[in-house]
């Protein structure tokens, strides 16, 4: 399996690379200003990290969004700006389709002799937790990374840098940071690919008992160095891990579904309804039932919007 830290390369005397997806996340394009596009195969669909800041727009799709220590549903719309070295992941249903910019400024970059780039700064330092774009600016910023994949030359670039202003000027309301606390990973950390094959395992077995014995013998750690190390690269324990990832599932469920929330937490891994009723509410300040209700409310009062 690949390694969690992807190394980004752009093309000589590029700022940017676009990438596009058409079906899943880890069959990507590069598209370049002249038009042509170069195959690339993605990292998305695991858990992984790069230098490169990320600007991602899930033009069509649904599923689960790690970023850092935050896990949380996604549709399509969902804009996300990723800091450099900050851990993510989408975990997709089904088909999905996107845009994603890559860009890397390091300390040394000639931009930051700019005094014009100091908001620049602040945004790429709020970055660090992830930040989800939102309201009129994630319309704003949506519909120019559209228009990318057509531009070439100056053109592009001066998109480009339109859209970063766009989102370094953002009314607070607008940007929604995900994680608790800034994550920067870097890439000399000697744990960093044990580490992804247990956030893997888990993705992949959440719904069936998962076990810190299994995940020890996976990773061939000992009980502390696990421990610590999966709560510095993934910013929980292991258990509050596997539960949100196991209540993540279960929203999707409650909102997509009529099946009855008892059979939907036992399907999803929660042996003991009492303790998935305690933990649902601590999580979301309300009962499963009644999370079910305020989103086919939302999503009744969106339908009649449109």
């Amino acid at each position: 399996m690949p390694t969690q830290r992807e190394d980004i390369q752009f093309a000589a005397g590029n700022t940017l690379r676009l990438l596009r997806w058409n079906r899943s996340v880890n069959r990507v394009e590069i598209v370049h200003g002249s038009g042509q596009v170069t195959p690339l195969h993605g990292q998305g669909d695991h858990w992984h990290y790069h230098r490169a800041a990320e600007l991602t727009l899930v033009q069509r799709g649904a599923g689960t969004r790690f970023v850092a220590d935050h896990i949380e549903l996604f549709d399509s719309g969902d804009l996300v700006l990723i800091g450099a070295n900050v851990p993510h992941y989408w975990h997709q249903r089904g088909v999905s389709a996107g845009l994603s910019i890559q860009w890397d400024f390091p300390l040394e970059h000639g931009i930051w002799g700019f005094g014009e780039a100091a908001p620049l700064r602040t945004l790429t330092e709020s970055a660090r937790r992830g930040l989800h774009i939102q309201g009129k600016t994630s319309d704003v910023t949506r519909r120019r990374i559209e228009e990318l994949p057509g531009l070439n030359g100056l053109a592009r670039l001066a998109l480009f840098f339109q859209i970063l202003d766009g989102l370094a000027e953002a009314p607070p309301r607008d940007i929604r940071p995900l994680s608790t606390r800034s994550f920067s990973l870097s890439g000399s950390e000697e744990h960093q690919e044990a580490v992804r094959q247990a956030v893997s395992y888990i993705l992949a077995h959440f719904r069936g008992t998962v076990s810190l014995d299994d995940l020890l013998r996976l990773t061939s750690m000992s009980r502390a160095t696990f421990s610590r190390q999966f709560k510095h690269h993934a910013g929980k324990s292991f258990s509050t891990f596997l539960n949100q990832v196991r209540l993540q599932a279960v929203c999707r469920a409650l909102r997509d579904t009529t099946e009855l929330v008892g059979n939907i937490a036992l399907d999803n891994g929660f042996n003991q309804l009492s303790f998935f009723n305690r933990l649902f509410r601590r999580e979301f300040g309300m009962s499963p039932s009644d999370f079910r209700n305020q989103q086919h409310s939302t999503f009744s009062k969106e339908s009649s919007d449109h």
